[in-house]
This record gives C-alpha cells, sequence and structure tokens, in this order.
C-alpha cells in the first residue's frame, strides 16, 4: 500500500516512517512483524518529536518535519482499509508521541488532535484510559511543560462519557494521573510564555469534571454517591492548584474558579460543610476502602480547597455564589458550637501554613477567622463539657502559621492582622489548655521577638485572671484555687526557662534580649501582685522559691549584663551603641525585679 502526502517536504526521517506505516498495514496477521513495525513507527515518531530546531536557514524546521509525520500518521489511520485493526495496533503507543509532537506548531496540535479524536472514536473506551494515563505518567517525568499534556487530558475527558459500565473503575484509575499531573505542573516557576498553556490546562481538568458529572447523572444509589464524592475531592484539589498558581493565571482565574465552584452544589457540598471540614471527612469516608489509603492520599490537598472555596466566595466579588448559601449566616451557625467552631479554625491551617499560597490569599484567610472569632461570638452558651484535647493538634498548626505569617510578611497591617487573629484564637482557648499552648508556642518559636510577644501574652492572660477571680471570690469568699495561681505557678516555670535555660549556662546576650526582657516583666508583674496581696491569700512565691530566683537567676543574670554593658561602653562604635540600647532596658527591669525580691524577703 502507498501513502501520498499531500506535502512537498521529502526529509528522510518522513520517508521511514511513511516505509514503516505500510509495513504496519501489510502485516497486521502476523502478529510478531505487526509489533516490530508498530515498534520501528514509535521510534521513528519518537526521534522527530526529540529533534531541535537546526540553526542553519537553509535546513527544514523541525515543525514542518513533525507536521508532515503527523499528516502521514493520520492518512495511514484514516484512509487504510484496515482502517479499525490498524488503529487497534497502533493505539497502545502512538497517543503518547503524537501529543508530544502537537506541541511543535498550531498545524502539529490540530493534526495530533484529529489523530487522537481517530483513536477515542474506534478503540474500547476503558482501553484508552489506560492508554491516556499511561502516556500521562511518562510525560510528567519526561517533561512538565504544560502544553504536552493538553491533548491527552483533553482526550480523557472526552472517552471517560464514552464509558458503559465499570465508570468508578476508571474514574478512580485516571484521578490521581490528572492530579499529579496538575501537581507537578501548576506549581512551577515557568516563564510567561506559558502562563495561557497554565489557564488552559486548567480548563482541560474542568472538562475531565465535566464528564466525571455526566457519568455521575447516569448512575443512582451507592456508586453514584461514591463518584459524586471523587467528583467533589477531585474539584476541591484542582482549587488548591489554581490558588497556587494565581500570579500566572491572574487574567482568566475568575473564570476558571467560577466554573470550579459550580461543580460544589451538584457534590453536595455547602459553606457550612466545607468551613469545617464535615464535607471532606465524609467524602472520603464515601471512597475510602481498606486497602485504598495510597489512592485517598492522592486527594490530600482536598481541604486546602475546602477553605479555599470558601475564601474566593467571600472575597471575589466576581465570582457568583454557586451555593446559594449566605457566608455571613453560616459563620454565626458555626459560632453557636464549640466543634464547629473549632473545626473551621483549624480547617484554615492548611492555606495559612503553606508556602504556595500568596500573601493575600493568607490575609483573606485570616480575615475569616477573624469573622468566626467576632465580638461577642466566644460568650454565647456553649456546651461546658465540651473535650478541647482533640483539636490541640490542630489549632497548635494554625498559631504556628499564623506566627509565620507575623515574621514573613512584608506588609505591616498584614502582620498586625495576623497577630489580632492570634490573640483572638488564643484568648478563645478554653483556660484549662491555654498556658499550655502558649507555652508550647514559646518552646518551639526559633525567633525572639515572637517568643517575647508570647511571654508577654502569658502576663495579659494572668492579669485577666487576676480579675476574674476577683469577682469570683466575692461568691466564694476566697476559699478556691483561683486560676490566677495556676497561671502565676506555671509562669515562673516559664520565666526560670528564659532567664536558665534548661540546656545550662546563662541566656544568650545579645540575641535573645527581648524574651530575657519579657520574662523579667513577667516577674516584676507576679512579685508586685504578690507583695500588694492580690493574689487572694495564695502565694507562689514562697521564701524558698524567692532565694533561689534572686540567688540563681537574677544575680548571675546581673552579672552577666553588665559585664556586657562593661564592654560596649569601651567598644565606641555603632555595634555597640546598638548593643547598649538593647541591654538598658534590661538592666532596668531587672534592678526593679531585684529591689522587689529583696524587699518581699523581709517579710520572711
Amino acid at each position: 500500500m502507498s501513502i501520498e502526502s499531500s506535502s512537498s517536504l521529502l526529509d528522510p526521517s518522513v520517508l521511514r516512517l511513511r516505509e514503516s506505516l505500510e509495513a504496519c498495514v501489510l502485516n497486521l496477521d502476523d502478529t510478531s512483524e505487526s509489533n516490530n513495525a508498530v515498534a520501528k513507527v514509535v521510534e521513528i515518531l519518537d526521534s522527530i518529536s526529540h529533534v531541535s530546531q537546526p540553526e542553519d536557514e537553509n535546513s527544514v524546521p523541525d515543525s514542518a518535519i513533525s507536521e508532515e509525520a503527523l499528516q502521514e500518521v493520520y492518512l495511514c489511520l484514516s484512509n487504510s482499509p484496515s482502517r479499525e485493526m490498524v488503529i487497534d495496533a497502533l493505539s497502545m503507543e502512538l497517543p503518547k508521541v503524537v501529543s508530544r509532537m502537537g506541541t511543535r506548531s498550531e498545524k502539529c496540535y490540530k493534526i495530533a488532535k484529529d489523530i487522537v479524536e481517530l483513536f477515542l472514536s474506534a478503540c474500547n473506551p476503558r482501553d484508552m484510559v489506560a492508554v491516556l494515563c499511561e502516556a500521562l505518567d511518562v510525560e510528567i517525568e519526561e517533561s512538565q511543560a504544560p502544553q504536552y499534556f493538553l491533548l491527552l487530558l483533553d482526550g480523557l475527558a472526552q472517552v471517560l462519557v464514552l464509558i458503559q459500565r465499570r465508570h468508578l473503575e476508571q474514574v478512580k484509575v485516571a484521578l490521581p494521573v490528572v492530579l499529579n499531573v496538575l501537581s507537578k505542573v501548576s506549581v512551577l516557576h515557568l516563564e510567561e510564555e506559558y502562563n495561557k498553556s497554565i489557564a488552559d490546562l486548567f480548563d482541560s481538568a474542568i472538562r475531565i469534571g465535566g464528564s466525571i458529572q455526566e457519568m455521575c447523572k447516569n448512575m443512582d444509589g451507592r456508586r453514584k454517591e461514591e463518584l459524586c464524592a471523587l467528583l467533589g475531592l477531585y474539584i476541591l484539589c484542582t482549587i488548591a492548584f489554581v490558588s497556587k498558581s494565581r500570579q500566572k493565571i491572574s487574567s482568566c482565574i475568575t473564570v476558571i474558579l467560577s466554573s470550579l465552584l459550580n461543580f460544589l452544589p451538584f457534590c453536595g457540598f455547602s459553606y457550612f460543610g466545607l468551613l469545617t471540614g464535615s464535607n471532606v471527612t465524609t467524602a472520603i469516608n464515601k471512597i475510602s476502602k481498606e486497602d485504598d489509603d495510597d489512592f485517598v492520599d492522592c486527594f490530600s490537598l482536598s481541604k486546602d480547597g475546602a477553605s479555599l472555596s470558601v475564601i474566593w466566595s467571600r472575597v471575589s466579588g466576581d465570582i457568583a455564589n454557586p451555593i446559594g448559601e449566605e457566608l455571613e449566616i453560616v459563620v454565626k451557625e458555626i459560632q453557636k458550637n464549640w466543634i464547629d467552631m473549632w473545626q473551621a479554625v483549624g480547617m484554615l491551617k492548611y492555606p495559612l501554613s503553606s508556602v504556595s499560597y500568596t500573601w493575600e490569599i493568607k490575609e483573606h484567610a485570616l480575615e475569616v477567622l477573624s469573622s468566626i472569632l467576632h465580638g461577642d461570638s466566644l460568650d454565647g452558651p456553649k456546651d461546658q463539657n465540651f473535650d478541647f484535647s482533640p483539636f490541640v493538634p490542630s489549632i497548635f498548626t494554625t498559631l504556628q502559621a499564623i506566627q509565620i505569617v507575623m515574621m514573613g510578611a512584608v506588609d505591616p497591617s498584614l502582620r498586625k492582622k495576623a497577630f489580632v487573629v492570634l490573640k483572638k484564637i488564643i484568648s478563645a482557648i478554653p483556660s484549662s489548655e491555654r498556658f499550655d499552648i502558649l507555652e508550647a508556642l514559646i518552646a518551639n518559636s526559633s525567633s525572639p521577638s515572637m517568643k517575647a510577644l508570647l511571654i508577654d501574652m502569658v502576663r495579659e492572660q494572668i492579669a485577666a485572671q487576676y480579675q476574674e477571680d476577683a469577682k469570683n471570690s466575692e461568691n466564694t469568699h476566697g476559699q478556691h484555687v483561683t486560676e490566677a495561681f495556676c497561671w502565676s505557678s506555671n509562669a515562673l516555670d516559664l520565666v526560670k526557662i528564659i532567664l536558665k535555660p534548661p540546656e545550662g549556662g546563662p541566656p544568650p546576650f545579645p540575641d535573645d534580649s527581648e524574651p530575657v526582657l519579657s520574662a523579667l516583666n513577667l516577674l516584676r508583674f507576679l512579685l508586685i501582685k504578690e507583695s500588694t496581696g492580690q493574689s487572694n491569700g495564695k502565694k507562689v512565691l514562697t521564701e524558698q522559691v524567692l532565694r533561689k530566683i534572686y540567688s540563681e537567676w537574677l544575680l548571675p543574670l546581673r552579672t552577666l549584663v553588665t559585664g556586657i554593658r562593661a564592654d560596649g561602653e569601651n567598644g565606641g562604635n555603632e555595634l555597640a551603641d546598638h548593643l547598649m540600647c538593647g541591654l538598658n532596658p534590661v538592666l532596668l527591669v531587672l534592678y526593679r525585679c531585684i529591689e522587689l525580691v529583696e524587699e518581699s524577703m523581709k517579710h520572711f
């Protein structure tokens, strides 16, 4: 059989391709020869697809050779008398290499798309799902440029709706592969010329979602619920990837997000369920099987997407509200229940803790948090037997994420907003858990400034407890162990860790001058409270404790700081002046603490 090309190009590789295609057609009845011929076709196409652009102006452009080669393939597949047999023989190998060649030019893309559609129309849809997924898996290891995947993803979107049975199984094969592509491609820092391709990639992902939605409409019962759950988790993960790529697709992000958010009501998702995470938990429970841990792991960004869905719906006036709920009403409903409230606070750690999301997204996440913890919402009646301990790890991570915003954001207003939200969360934590969380935050912080802020917050919390205990003591006649007493006892241990580090030696100066100053201010506060009789008769600072504070904490610290100051005064340079500015406040408070301890010991 001879295939006439419409082009005048006679590149040797194209001629070899034509001969191999003819051999493939002639040997369809001989499995061994047919396999050899197919392998030769793939080898030639693969070599053409990897040819770089020639520097010689008189050479044939590689895109022209690719166009000619693709045209040869298309003519063979569409005009062969044994068309279906030829397509079947080549279907396992050609989609991958043809899709790669489709990136060479617009004409290449059009011909490659026609070739892929020939395979989709003639081959078993379930076989094609496997072929396309394998091609995507191979390509993601070889190249992460977004345009390489568009034909394959669009082909997957087309073939999914052609499947007649075992829909769920085929979607389970496809989605991990698609999400892997989105994961690796969307986070790349590519040149601006690729931005449109990334937007097109998300459009393809949306079309795949649309195909799964059509599949759901033709199903019922448990399998439909499971497929809808899969669709919902897939959409949430895609929203997370879109959010990570925001700067690359800023011109069309509204359209992309609107299309993705429109899927959520179909999946049974609501603002309440997204904000508290219950929608994600329910969906994962529906798809989970005992041996399916790896499959569930591919939806690891679904909780990011759930929080981000609420954020985008709240902040973007250009995005329509597909869910139909008023977010303000949902927030008020969440505020009525401790469990719902803390679940929502814990969910927002995902956009806050990831370095992949912009500062703007983090700012919006803080605003959502602030609205949840707003005003009198924490003073209403709630379950007094509420057990906070299961939420501690999640809330602790949220607080650490907010700390990162406080330290890393360039915008001062964003840092201030983060600090306000941090204080709101800590104040909302039950008193029995609050100190332990503050202490853990201090212990796990590497920033001296952050440690100082947190120690100051401990002092503020004790002051508030003293006020609360003063009110309560009127009813109990002072016969109970007050919250302030417990806080003061724990705070003293915290001061010890700062002034007398457990690893030995003095606190590092001048690096830790800020936390040392805050610890001294906390100690001064405790000394004043007990010396002025505001501790309800219960003393943390006994004679033995005071003597230890005096001899083991304060005097060694005085020796250290005065020695450093003396050296600094002799330095006479800018660095020495800066050092003195940090040490002077420490010395001022240190001397006041020594005076208060000496005065208190006179009464024993």
